[in-house]
């Protein structure tokens, strides 16, 4: 080989080599962010609606969707106590877009997705099963609007609709702002325990002596309405202080989150 060709050959190489070098330490391209990668959504998020560092964003894993294309993320915020709001977004399977929103199929009845979280079994009632209306009324006993609302509903109801009209009460203690609502509600369900038609007396009872209830006297006067009304006080007080109905009341707080309800009287 001659010493031209070979001088030729050895600075193609270099060049191949340099450019392989070059291509090598070039930078790589960002990876595309994806809803579907739980920290990119998460700071998204608290971007778009100013989500404070001190509430914890948890997101659940995708799951098929209604929605042909899209998948369904459950969003749960939280304060870590009380505060709790549950949002549902439906996401492009490639992951680069997101909608919040709600589906409705004409198909079926409106609120049917929202009934089928309402539960009526063991919840106090008044009016005939057969009504053909049900007011469901989630409430809470340190509520002075509750108190309000309460006070037409039993005036009013069952007077100007008789059987036509049920009435089922549900609790959902506004606790971050209410310091004795929830052991209200868990004292009214071991009255009901007690005896189911003594609830509505201490439904009555409770909202007319509201402003004298605190969180230290709410039990003794709980008693003395016991007292009065031929309840058992040692079996009441056993339900009491071994917080017997609270799982019922949790249960009756987590479906009232589930629909979404913030307010009481809803």
């Amino acid at each position: 080989m001659s010493r031209i060709a070979l001088t030729a050959m050895v600075a193609l190489l270099s060049c191949h080599s340099a450019a392989a070098q070059t291509k090598k330490q070039s930078p790589k391209s960002p990876a595309a962010k994806s809803a579907l990668d739980k920290p990119v959504l998460e700071a998204y998020l608290r971007h778009q609606f100013m989500i404070p560092a001190a509430m914890k964003v948890m997101i659940e894993d995708p799951k098929p969707s209604e929605v042909a294309g899209l998948v369904s993320v459950d969003v749960l915020v939280t304060d870590g106590a009380a505060m709790r709001q549950n949002v549902q977004f439906f996401v492009s399977k490639d992951g680069s877009q997101i909608i919040q929103g709600k589906v409705f199929d004409v198909r079926q009845a409106p609120f049917a997705a929202e009934l089928k979280l309402l539960k009526t079994e063991g919840a106090p009632a008044l009016g005939s099963p057969a009504a053909p209306v049900t007011v469901m009324v989630f409430s809470d006993f340190q509520c002075g609007f509750c108190k309000e609302a309460a006070k037409m509903l039993r005036a009013n109801v069952e007077k100007s609709y008789g059987a036509q009209v049920r009435v089922v009460f549900k609790d959902f203690p506004l606790e971050q702002i209410h310091n004795w609502a929830k052991s209200a509600a868990m004292i009214g369900r071991c009255v009901q325990r007690l005896n189911a038609g003594a609830f509505w007396e201490y439904h009555d009872w409770i909202f007319e002596h509201q402003a004298q209830i605190t969180k230290e006297n709410l039990t003794p006067k709980a008693l003395e309405f016991a007292n009065s009304k031929n309840l058992d006080a040692l079996q009441l007080t056993q339900c009491i202080e071994g917080r017997l109905t609270e799982k019922i009341v949790d249960t009756s707080m987590e479906e009232a989150r589930a629909l979404q309800i913030t307010s009481t009287p809803t």
